[in-house]
């Protein structure tokens, strides 16, 4: 007589562990296979056919194509990746540099020069050319305050307030 066997479905405990290890592994697999999906798509050193050949594999036979193409597109895969990331980063660091100086707002950034003006901080003529800056929306990267740290020359370091260099 054999004694029965206990299998991991004959309890409660280890087959709620066993769905959970199975219900993982599906979620990792169908995010690697969007990750690949979308990484054949990003590539730009894939012709079109080539795009079409890996996408096919890929539907076709699933897990082969998965693994055929991270065996052999794995590191060029990692790399841009990376290089999406970075250009992400770099687009939302301009962004914030881009609010932080204030929103680049014309309307906004002439109440400032005219008021630098009446103060009499800036002249007619560095306000006339701040001006034309900030209406042809080539505003300077340091705001248009650059203009009145520009060189002086004989005519603005005379009106020029003590401190101001």
């Amino acid at each position: 007589m054999s004694a029965p066997m206990n299998l991991a479905y004959d309890f409660p405990l280890l087959s709620a562990f066993w769905t959970m290890l199975w219900l993982f592994l599906w979620v990792v697999w169908f995010v690697l296979l969007f990750r690949v999906v979308l990484d054949i798509f990003r590539d730009d050193g894939l012709s079109g056919w080539a795009k079409a050949g890996w996408l096919v594999f890929c539907v076709v036979l699933p897990f082969l194509g998965v693994l055929v193409y991270v065996v052999a597109r794995g590191e060029s895969m990692g790399r841009r990746e990376i290089a999406q990331a970075q250009k992400q980063q770099e687009a939302f660091n301009a962004y914030i540099r881009q609010a932080a100086r204030g929103g680049g707002s014309g309307v906004d950034e002439l109440a400032r020069l005219s008021d630098l003006r009446s103060r009499g901080d800036i002249t007619d003529e560095e306000f006339a050319r701040a001006k034309e800056m900030v209406l042809a929306g080539g505003a300077p990267e340091g705001r248009a305050t650059s203009v009145t740290s520009a060189p002086e020359t004989s005519a603005t370091s005379v009106s020029s307030p003590p401190g101001r260099h």
